[in-house]
């Protein structure tokens, strides 16, 4: 008989988490897991703090905190984590591809095995904003409301594009050096905003800018990165470059995207916020160590693999629970942190309240989609926990997550 006190509930957690730390293999990296979990929870929690729908009668527009207190702007700085991403995502398909070269696993097999892991969750989203658009339009909302719905509702799409499209290039990225996108990057923002070129050449950034982190990660692969000296590296400089940008090259403080502002440091993506994505990318290299320790405690190993089994549930999904959050507590009024104009600390504290109830309805998107992630009651792929070092051990890890 299953014992449901809270003694109970915590000892069958304790337990499942231990399960799943001995069926993890002793050679898997846990500090890669680490990192991406922290990167996709880094993401949600950002745009859940600098995300505002602010009610204005019978219409929906979006506002950022960040445009009323522009001194918040550190806070974008800890949680714009996508450059760690593209870090942890190109050491594992690097990993990964050279894995399935030296089993005989043709180049699009492995392909199609990592992008149905991006793309099958896509399907879910796209299927139910589209019926939900259809549904707003016949209802005679707003139409910019819809716009501002979708919009946010699919605004995660563009990672999943341009990470896609470097996953498929994993064979002809693994030995580039990170300098040369780096260099590109560097040209474009000079003719952009030291020669007055058209506005449009920084979206060729958009790839480049990535393609910085993710062939750091390639690097990480070769072992080129494994001295702490790296970590430092780029760390101080990183930094020092970014400081620099901001402080005298005219670059927005915020490595988020302000409404309103003339330039985003995102979109597309700068010379500051590749510096700065640099900084980051340093840090998380040397946190590895600490991280691999604190991975050894099964409770805390536990989480982070759950996180990764559905990171793309996750991630995909959170803007939704944001929005169905903001429309569903509009029915008692306008509420603070929720509705009005974020231009003060009364809203922040708010905003803060609320990230609990975010969380819940996030769950409840977990709890609904989560099984388009795992192939649940069709051909199931491998689940992104498992991309860095696929392996017949890590699939019973990943049973054991299943449990808990």
């Amino acid at each position: 008989m299953t014992d449901l006190t809270p003694n109970g509930v915590r000892g069958g957690i304790r337990q499942a988490a231990h399960r799943l730390g001995e069926a993890t293999p002793a050679h898997r990296d846990r500090a890669v897991d680490a990192l991406r979990a922290g990167a996709i929870l880094g993401v949600v929690l950002g745009h859940w703090l600098v995300t505002a729908l602010v009610a204005d009668g019978r219409t929906l527009h979006t506002a950022s905190p960040l445009q009323h207190l522009p001194w918040l702007a550190p806070v974008s700085w800890l949680f714009q984590t996508l450059a760690v991403f593209f870090l942890v995502g190109g050491h594992a398909a690097t990993r990964g591809h050279a894995s399935a070269r030296a089993r005989g696993v043709p180049y699009h097999r492995w392909l199609r095995g990592r992008l149905a892991r991006l793309f099958k969750p896509v399907a879910a989203v796209l299927t139910l904003w589209t019926t939900v658009t259809v549904v707003l339009l016949l209802s005679g909302t707003d139409l910019a409301t819809t716009r501002t719905l979708v919009k946010l509702a699919l605004s995660p799409l563009w990672f999943l594009l341009v990470f896609a499209a470097l996953t498929a290039a994993t064979p002809l990225l693994a030995r580039l050096h990170p300098l040369w996108p780096l260099a590109v990057v560097l040209h474009v923002d000079v003719v952009r905003f030291g020669l007055g070129g058209p506005a449009r050449l920084g979206w060729i950034n958009l790839v480049a800018g990535w393609l910085v982190p993710y062939t750091l990660g390639a690097a990480w692969t070769r072992g080129e990165l494994e001295r702490r000296r790296s970590g430092w590296i780029l760390l101080v400089s990183g930094t020092a470059a970014t400081a620099v940008l901001v402080a005298w090259a005219g670059y927005p403080a915020s490595m988020v995207g302000v409404p309103g502002a003339g330039v985003s440091n995102l979109d597309p993506p700068t010379l500051a916020a590749v510096t700065f994505g640099l900084a980051q990318c340093g840090l998380a290299l040397l946190l590895r160590e600490r991280l691999r320790s604190a991975m050894r405690r099964p409770v805390a190993w536990a989480a982070v693999a759950l996180v990764n089994l559905s990171a793309m549930t996750v991630f995909l999904w959170h803007q939704t629970a944001l929005m169905a959050t903001t429309a569903t507590a509009l029915l008692l009024g306008r509420l603070p942190g929720l509705h009005t104009v974020p231009d003060g600390l009364g809203w922040v504290a708010a905003r803060l309240a609320w990230l609990p109830v975010l969380a819940g309805a996030l769950a409840v998107c977990w709890a609904a989609f989560r099984s388009w992630e795992r192939g649940e009651g069709r051909r199931r792929p491998p689940p992104v926990v498992h991309a860095h070092r696929p392996s017949p051990p890590d699939r019973g890890a990943a049973e054991g997550v299943r449990h808990v």
